[in-house]
């Protein structure tokens, strides 16, 4: 006779590449990504347009956060080990919290998170997110949201989910090297959790553990310069944001252009986070675009009428992207202007049309931010000091000042 399988177990185990077996430890998890809004997740790319340059970088949202709910599982074991109070809802909340951290991302992540929705973060959208799913699953996510907004009375929660040392950095860190194969970006992870510990409600981490720190401002930094603000990186995001500009332009100025339903109405409308607030379809349509909707579009419009929305959506396709250069001065006016008259005369372009080639903006790498909130370590006399102040050798001070670096990126491929 066989055994009475329970139909409804929702413990499942993922196999994730980077740490291998893990588990969905609460009911409610399972849940919440059994939901529409987070299966969406699987349909956005983690890193945008890195796959141009590294052709394993096609995981996704839906992947990285999975990552950092397992971590977190891994943080409160080690928390409580050592006596720190947290109680079986506050666990649940802080998992939910970590779980939906990235679910108002819009189509390729951070690529077009200002363009798809001007004024309004990923977080704010995030937040809307889960404030729709606590009405759907009767409150149960409430406490969640106040650890999101760190209105909780235990702040290290919410430094657990966002703050310089948290779960999702060290997860993104661990899976974007992997996937990219940027063997750089690797950190030990496994070491950092078990560092941790609470003094005053905030999150600290033992003394011990000052040079797994250090290896992870190190992995952070060289993994901007080498993934995240990589040039050809850059160059083909300049490509993507352009393309849905003029998009929007020609929408908004009349011109109809194929596109899915949920994306023409991001296209014609410049929605607010009041607009989100009082209208409940909006957050509902922007639960209804991705990756897809924006790349199904670009792929028609090589064929569109208007040659600059034409030429862009073409180079993007056929990876014929923006030469880009990088300098540790701004470039000049003359110089832009240079780009500008010869992108008119090959192209045979407008001097406003021809503002859709070329741009020039500044790359910003900062690995620790002192004047944010710190990372401390709990000396073993018992005080606690800034990383920065209690390191014993100087590279960390160095990782705390900001690098800047400007960039210009124009066509290197001309039509004849």
């Amino acid at each position: 006779m066989r055994p009475n399988l329970n139909i409804n177990n929702k413990k499942k185990i993922i196999n994730d590449p980077v740490y291998g077996f893990i588990s969905l430890p609460k009911d409610i998890i399972f849940d919440l990504i059994e939901h529409p809004f987070y299966q969406r997740l699987r349909r956005i790319k983690q890193l945008g347009m890195s796959h141009l340059v590294y052709p394993g970088a096609l995981h996704t949202r839906f992947h990285h956060a999975l990552g950092a709910t397992h971590l977190m599982t891994k943080a409160i074991q080690a928390l409580r080990y050592k006596g720190i109070p947290i109680t079986e809802e506050e666990e649940t909340a802080v998992l939910i919290a970590i779980l939906l951290h990235d679910i108002g991302h819009g189509p390729f992540s951070h690529t077009l998170e200002h363009d798809i929705v001007s004024g309004v973060s990923h977080e704010e959208i995030s937040l809307l997110f889960m404030r729709r799913l606590s009405i759907e699953f009767d409150g149960k996510l409430d406490l969640a949201i106040q650890i999101f907004e760190d209105k909780y009375k235990k702040s290290f929660l919410h430094q657990l989910v966002s703050s310089q040392l948290d779960m999702d950095r060290m997860d993104y860190l661990n899976r974007d090297s992997f996937y990219t194969g940027v063997s750089e970006g690797v950190i030990g992870s496994d070491r950092i959790i078990a560092m941790l510990d609470v003094v005053d409600n905030q999150l600290v981490v033992e003394q011990k553990g000052v040079y797994s720190i250090e290896k992870f401002l190190v992995a952070r930094r060289l993994m901007y310069w080498q993934v995240y603000m990589h040039k050809t990186v850059v160059s083909s995001e300049v490509m993507l944001t352009f393309i849905l500009k003029r998009a929007k332009y020609l929408t908004q100025s009349g011109t109809e252009l194929f596109a899915s339903p949920a994306f023409k109405m991001f296209l014609a409308q410049e929605p607010s986070l009041s607009d989100f607030q009082d209208n409940a379809d909006l957050l509902h349509q922007f639960a209804l675009l991705d990756d897809f909707d924006i790349m199904g579009a670009v792929k028609v419009w090589q064929f569109s009428e208007d040659k600059v929305l034409s030429l862009l959506a073409t180079q993007l396709i056929n990876r014929k992207l923006f030469k880009i250069e990088i300098a540790t001065q701004r470039f000049s006016d003359k110089r832009i202007q240079y780009e500008l008259d010869l992108v008119q005369k090959n192209f045979n372009l407008s001097e406003e049309e021809a503002q859709f080639f070329v741009h020039t903006d500044a790359l910003r790498n900062n690995a620790y931010n002192e004047k944010k909130e710190n990372i401390n370590l709990l000396m073993k006399d018992g005080s606690v000091k800034d990383v920065s102040q209690a390191a014993d050798n100087l590279n960390i001070h160095a990782l705390s000042e900001p690098v800047e670096k400007y960039f210009l990126c124009y066509p290197s491929h001309f039509v004849t």
